[in-house]
């Protein structure tokens, strides 16, 4: 290995788009050294400055785990809690090279809770060093991540071996390692796996070969790096996400984002994938001026010959390669979120630059980590790997991963916490998304309403069990009906007599159940009747799909405030009494929880409801909300 002087992070990034950069991944269970093979090889390739040696020693008296020696995890582990508890929390990304080729190294953490930062660090990967404990051997989460590199379409893996010194630097250790990630690893799909022993504290076979292993012919652990042949991504057509529509002044209106895949020239026409309108590219513009022609990568300012509409989200392609869309696709999820998904269960989505709402629709299976095995589940926990199916609002411009990491993968964002839950990667749309059309009909809402002689709504009410929901339902609806509105209740108890007889008090069920409550009450809306709806319907999350789905203008949410001492007194269908003896452990209230909406329309004391009262605040919104407009 011939060594390169030090460069500066503006001075390596300049070359970033050069064939000679590799991006590789370190990756493996807790405390097999992915921290300290790394400032190994910052040490050895002395891509280190003086002023960070004098760092590195002074830390390693005060932080290190080595007594008088460097310690070289130190080097990568630069958060206050990362050096006190002498692990990875964070991804660090660290950059050197040598005369052969640059490199940029992802240190992600190995404990199972920081798993969604080690899908971030690969998610950019071409190569991942998968680091095993010599000592230890093959781990649930070792062979998680092993798990995670193939699915983030990482074909090339290291599989090195550390801490052999501990082992004495026998082969028997080494190969009886080996031979079991090649088992585990059959269906993985790697291209290649390359087997290392070394020891990143002491140095063997990381830049140097070691007098250790005779027995070992292979490459050093940077020979493999400088000499592996990673094939670009698939080829194809132009894929343009627009991140920004620039509108300095009137005279001037371009879109700004990073080519994802092909190239783009001044004079090619682009279509636009939502509308299919076309244009030509009049001028591309680059942070250091203009350009005739840009490449994967590269991010710049296109303008186009003429006036189209075009927004933050559409995507460009050529005029002859159209994108394909899809609305319901099949796809892996890695599950990040404290809180547990579940099918029903609706999050905000990101594709590329597209956003829209999507539904859970269904959980086909889990994937176990030891075996590779597909388990049935009703729910996603934090970690776990799942195959499922997802509707969205609206068709996005998509491919699969294996094609398009750019189109192909995701995320799931909570809508109320805005954290990111999951990571995605298509595998296929479904054909469904295809062969279902919404059919356009003669008679809309608005039609029905003018016949009815007002707009349809849904009051829907929310509180505990005994809290008197259906009671004041029951009330509105017959000083409503005595008015001439047309109206329909949606109780609870009834509905679970029959649309919903097959489901449970789980909160999956739970999910469940107020997706389709939702879903009648929008058609019932829509045939321009005053829906009632009387749910306990306990999480917000649905609350606020139910919001969506049947549009805010439509939607009054009435929060019937009642202590949960007083619904226990009354306890009319004798559920709280069963939930305290322990025969309903499902029970809101009690031992599941109820959140609270934030922002109700109408908030009754249930306590001791006037009916006069609770009447005039919900007729009170009702007077401008199913007025119609056309009605005399």
């Amino acid at each position: 290995m011939e060594l390169t002087a030090p460069l500066s992070a503006k001075e390596f990034l300049q070359g970033e788009q050069q064939p000679d950069l590799l991006r590789f991944i370190t990756c493996g269970s807790v405390d097999d050294g992915k921290s300290t093979l790394i400032g190994r090889l910052l040490w050895d390739s002395k891509q280190l400055f003086d002023d960070q040696l004098a760092t590195l020693s002074a830390d390693s008296k005060k932080h290190g785990t080595q007594g008088e020696d460097i310690d070289f995890a130190l080097l990568v582990d630069g958060l206050a809690a990362e050096r006190e508890q002498g692990i990875t929390i964070d991804v660090a990304y660290r950059f050197f090279s040598t005369t052969r080729r640059k490199f940029i190294v992802a240190d992600t953490p190995g404990h199972e809770q920081y798993t969604r930062n080690m899908v971030t660090g690969a998610s950019t990967a071409q190569v991942a060093i998968l680091l095993v404990d010599a000592s230890q051997g093959l781990l649930t989460q070792t062979r998680r991540h092993a798990y995670l590199v193939s699915l983030m379409g990482i074909r090339h893996v290291v599989l090195a071996i550390n801490k052999m010194d501990r082992m004495h630097f026998q082969s028997a250790v080494f190969h009886s390692i080996r031979e079991a990630f090649d088992t585990f690893a059959q269906d993985l799909h790697f291209t290649e796996i390359c087997a290392i022993p070394l020891s990143a504290l002491k140095g063997d076979n990381v830049t140097h070969p070691s007098e250790a292993t005779p027995w070992y012919p292979g490459p050093t652990l940077i020979e493999y790096l400088e000499t592996v042949t990673v094939p670009p991504e698939r080829e194809g057509g132009l894929i343009f996400p627009v991140q920004w529509v620039n509108r300095p002044h009137s005279d001037f209106r371009g879109f700004c984002g990073t080519v994802e895949r092909g190239r783009v020239r001044v004079g090619d026409t682009l279509r636009v994938t939502s509308s299919g309108q076309t244009a030509q590219v009049s001028a591309l513009i680059s942070p250091s001026g203009p350009v005739s022609e840009a490449f994967c990568g590269n991010a710049l300012t296109l303008t186009l010959s003429r006036e189209i509409d075009i927004s933050r989200g559409d995507v460009l392609s050529p005029q002859n390669q159209p994108l394909e869309t899809t609305d319901h696709f099949e796809a892996t999820l890695v599950w990040m979120g404290e809180e547990p998904g579940h099918a029903g269960r609706t999050y905000a989505l990101k594709l590329a630059t597209q956003w829209t709402t999507v539904t859970l629709t269904g959980i086909k299976y889990r994937v176990d980590i030891n075996t590779l095995s597909h388990e049935a589940t009703r729910n996603l926990a934090l970690n776990d790997i799942c195959v499922c199916t997802l509707a969205c609002a609206k068709p996005l411009a998509f491919d699969t991963y294996e094609n398009s990491k750019a189109l192909g993968g995701f995320i799931l964002v909570d809508r109320f916490t805005h954290a990111t839950v999951a990571a995605g990667m298509i595998r296929h749309t479904l054909r469904r998304a295809q062969n279902v059309h919404r059919q356009s009909l003669t008679i809309h809402q608005a039609d029905r309403e003018r016949l009815n002689g007002h707009r349809g709504c849904v009051i829907w009410f929310t509180g505990l069990s005994g809290s008197g929901k259906s009671t004041l339902a029951n009330t509105l609806e017959m000083e409503l009906h005595a008015q001439g509105k047309r109206t329909y209740i949606l109780d609870g108890d009834n509905i679970r007599q029959g649309l919903n007889k097959d489901l449970g008090f789980t909160e999956a069920d739970r999910v469940e159940n107020i997706r389709r409550v939702a879903e009648v009450a929008k058609l019932m809306c829509d045939a321009g009747l005053v829906v009632m709806t009387a749910f306990i319907s306990p999480f917000r999350n649905e609350r606020e799909m139910a919001r969506d789905l049947i549009g805010a203008e439509q939607f009054i949410e009435v929060y019937v405030s009642t202590p949960l001492e007083i619904c226990e007194q009354r306890d009319p269908k004798g559920l709280y009494q069963k939930a305290r003896s322990g025969q309903l452990p499902n029970m809101t209230g009690i031992n599941s929880p109820y959140e609270a909406p934030e922002h109700p329309q109408v908030i009754i004391d249930g306590s001791h409801p006037s009916p006069v009262t609770v009447l005039q605040k919900i007729l009170t919104l009702l007077e401008h909300s199913t007025e119609s407009s056309d009605h005399p």
